[in-house]
């Protein structure tokens, strides 16, 4: 079963990373929700500490734009995943050289359409 870290996971119903937690989830998808409030979204608890993300992940899809992502760069890499999806919005050219580098699959794509499209 693939696992998926959203980072920039947000509790507000109107914000794409809270679509995607709770879509990947009806598709029976484990989902890691990885914000900077504490909330749930569809029974899924928003952590506020990557270093609490332990478990293996498969892709790793961020909402947080590009100055906020820098805090998260040791760790995201660290987690080793197959593919991180840089949502609009959320480019960084840095982190995607970096993951390539580690020989992270990266895109630069819109998860909910991915969903929707059955190509997750």
């Amino acid at each position: 079963m693939k696992r998926y870290l959203i980072i920039g996971a947000s509790p507000n119903e109107s914000r794409y990373s809270y679509a995607a937690v709770s879509r990947l989830r009806q598709r029976g998808f484990e989902v890691v929700a990885l914000g900077t409030r504490n909330g749930t979204i569809g029974g899924v608890p928003i952590v506020t500490d990557i270093t609490k993300v332990t478990k293996s992940i498969h892709t790793i899809s961020i909402y947080l734009r590009k100055e906020l992502q820098i805090n998260y760069y040791s760790h995201i890499l660290d987690l080793k995943p197959k593919r991180i999806i840089f949502n609009p919005g959320a480019e960084n050219d840095e982190l995607y050289d970096m993951a390539q580098t580690a020989g992270i699959e990266v895109l630069n794509a819109c998860m909910l359409v991915m969903i929707s499209t059955a190509s997750i």
